[in-house]
């Protein structure tokens, strides 16, 4: 003992070392290539996941997780209170915001395909292991909490159904607990946790039985919803859109309709950590994105359509909306039939909370961030059994014991920083040189350039070496040493032969720099926004390229432009979050057209636009995927201003809890690397 403390002797401790070290550690990144299928990185959890999804299937997982809240609370509530029947276009609006996100998500899905984790994975790959446990510690609370919230409002709709007999039994039977729930005392919530209970073991029997519950659920939800807009149709008028009735607040009121609409759409993040369990993720994981988000804005701005049509905006019951509008028509039986949708709803949204979180968390076990049991993977089930009962054991508990309706704006702040990060991670990755094996962090290095110039030069002598004796001519020479597979050298270079498809795949060190279909560069095969582009500006289109700085076609990512991305990057995120944030708490000052105010938010602008001008005037990289977001680099960036103006909606004291949970995150994750150190 005695020896253990001198060793921490501040005279004795090499601090310049340790700091390196641990430095190090914390921004080392995880090679892209060890999480590719045929690499052997899953024998570090031992038993593979079981690889039984298709596109169907997280579709319904994916608009399972968004759409129970959103259509039978969220549409009543911004109707009522915030946009009238405007909440439709705040619905559309908050749509195309999510799918910004939502496209950043798909291209990642594809880059990183076979693997759970989701931004937790995406921002290790690409930003570093201590951004990605940051990540990873706020994912675990998003879950944890979306799951106990969905827990305790499904035992608080099966109390109102009842007639509040649960509730009084409670009470009277079990007792009340002071400080916690809707006032001074509260009843411990049994329901919640036995709801949670069940739902943990459906999750933890396999995939399959749990994506096959949630299928259930979802047909009974597209029943419902197709229930309302048949019997609705019977009952609305136009007379509740009349007459300026449409827009009563005006479009500030939509736009904020838009914001409280956003989080309706928020949880097909759960896709992403599906990768390793899919059948086929480079396609079923943008596909179920992009499907899930226009299922879920048509659910939404269909119900909110039949809603508005058939009661007066002011008249909307915002704890149930979708049953008590029957009711003021007298149709009685059709709000027992909307309960059971209402019911089904919320089901499917616990299983939507609960399903990622045992996959967040055997990942970052995976990886030596959390206790490694947790990485156990059941023979039998195929299913991160462990994880699954000490995630769903929390999160009954926390349904029993505490009342979530000052946390559940936590689960919300935990989504939007990790929807944040991974636009960034896009930005980065898009404009960084191709690496070796390590990410955008480690450029190509001189012996990695050796080996490819050598590779060359081998194939050249082989081309231009005479056949040896006895050797017939049968046809065109072909490469065999497989340099029709590097990237282009420029016009000079004829790639010899056809690209072999057969043998070219994810996991082939230059997936995505040579086109399958042609044996060509990718980059030479244009996408059809650009083709449009220079239709449309027709031959002047070269001239104001080269007025702009643009890159050219044949211009490449180096470690220098590299690095001037990564810092307008740095510098974006900075500067969009002091503009959110003055939009935000001073918008009584710009409301006033104060001189200053005005000057400062117009100079705010101008630096947010010239950074990301800066960006665009950057070489991408010319790796093509089979999924990539568009318009780069205005997507990833719009999409973190909204992320960010979204967070700082958020209240003081969420940002108050959100802190403390950070604090004891990263203070963990400093110990950790610093007992690693002393071990070592």
């Amino acid at each position: 003992m005695s020896g253990f403390l001198a060793s921490l002797d501040p005279r004795r401790v090499q601090w310049g070392a340790a700091w390196y070290a641990m430095h190090s550690r914390i921004l080392r990144t995880k090679p892209v290539e060890s999480m590719l299928e045929g690499t052997g990185a899953t024998t570090a959890h031992g038993t593979k996941l079981a690889q039984v999804l298709t596109t169907v299937d997280l579709i319904s997982l994916g608009v399972g997780s968004c759409v129970g809240t959103g259509m039978y609370v969220v549409s009543g509530l911004v109707a009522k209170e915030m946009a009238g029947p405007g909440v439709i276009v705040s619905f559309i609006i908050a749509a195309v915001a999510s799918i910004l996100s939502g496209v950043c998500y798909a291209e990642f899905g594809v880059r990183v395909p076979k693997t759970t984790g989701s931004a937790y994975t995406y921002s290790y790959v690409t930003v570093g292991e201590f951004v990605a446990f940051f990540i990873g510690w706020n994912l675990i609370l998003e879950y944890l909490i979306g799951t106990a919230a969905g827990a305790s409002a499904l035992s608080s709709m099966f109390d109102s159904l009842t007639n509040h007999t649960i509730s009084r039994w409670m009470v009277d039977s079990v007792g009340t607990l002071n400080g916690l729930g809707k006032g001074e005392q509260s009843y411990p919530d049994l329901l919640a946790l036995v709801i949670a209970i069940v739902v943990t073991i459906i999750v933890a029997l396999g995939v399959k039985n749990s994506v096959g519950f949630n299928n259930v659920l979802n047909v009974l939800n597209l029943a419902v919803w197709v229930f309302i807009m048949i019997a609705g149709f019977f009952f609305i008028s136009g007379k509740h859109w009349a007459g300026g009735q449409f827009l009563p607040h005006g479009w500030s009121g939509v736009m904020q309709g838009a914001a409280t609409c956003f989080y309706a759409f928020i949880g097909f993040d759960i896709i992403a950590t599906t990768g390793e369990e899919a059948k086929n993720p480079n396609t079923s994981i943008p596909y179920a994105i992009t499907a899930s988000l226009v299922i879920c804005l048509t659910a939404y701005v269909s119900v909110s359509m039949i809603l508005t049509l058939m009661v007066p905006y002011y008249a909307i019951d915002t704890e149930s909306p979708l049953m008590e509008m029957f009711v003021a028509h007298g149709f009685y039986a059709a709000k027992f039939v909307v309960a059971i949708g209402s019911v089904a709803g919320l089901t499917v949204s616990l299983l939507g909370s609960l399903f990622p979180m045992p996959r967040v968390i055997y990942a970052m076990a995976g990886d030596g961030l959390l206790f490694r049991f947790l990485a156990h993977v059941s023979s039998y089930t195929e299913t991160p059994v462990v994880a699954c009962i000490v995630s769903g054991f929390l999160a009954a508990l926390l349904s029993l014991l505490v009342s979530l309706r000052d946390l559940i704006e936590m689960m919300s702040i935990g989504t939007l920083l990790a929807y944040t990060l991974v636009s960034v991670c896009v930005l980065l990755l898009r404009y960084q040189p191709e690496s070796d094996i390590d990410g955008f962090v480690k450029f190509l290095s001189e012996e990695h350039t050796k080996k490819k110039e050598g590779i060359l030069a081998d194939c050249e002598k082989e081309v231009c070496s005479p056949m040896s004796e006895g050797e017939e001519f049968s046809g065109p020479a072909t490469n065999t040493c497989g340099a029709k597979n590097l990237p282009s050298l420029g016009d000079n270079e004829m790639l010899i032969g056809k690209s072999d498809k057969s043998t070219y795949n994810v996991n082939h060190p230059n997936y995505g720099t040579v086109d399958m279909t042609t044996g060509i560069e990718a980059d030479e095969s244009e996408n059809i926004y650009l083709i449009k582009l220079k239709k449309l500006i027709g031959p002047r289109y070269y001239t104001m390229r080269i007025q702009l700085g643009l890159p050219g076609k044949m211009d490449r990512p180096t470690a220098a432009t590299g690095h001037t991305v990564t810092v307008c990057v740095l510098l974006l995120f900075i500067l969009m979050f002091i503009f959110c944030s003055f939009i935000i708490f001073g918008s009584d000052y710009i409301s006033e057209k104060s001189w200053w105010a005005i000057l400062l938010v117009v100079l705010m602008v101008l630096l947010i636009s010239a950074l990301v001008f800066v960006i665009l005037q950057q070489p991408e990289n010319p790796k093509k995927l089979p999924y990539m977001a568009p318009c780069l680099p205005f997507v990833p960036a719009f999409a973190m201003l909204v992320n960010i103006y979204l967070m700082l909606k958020l209240s003081t004291i969420t940002w108050i809890r959100f802190a403390v949970w950070c604090f004891v995150d990263q203070r963990k994750h400093i110990h950790h690397q610093l007992c690693i150190h002393h071990q070592e």
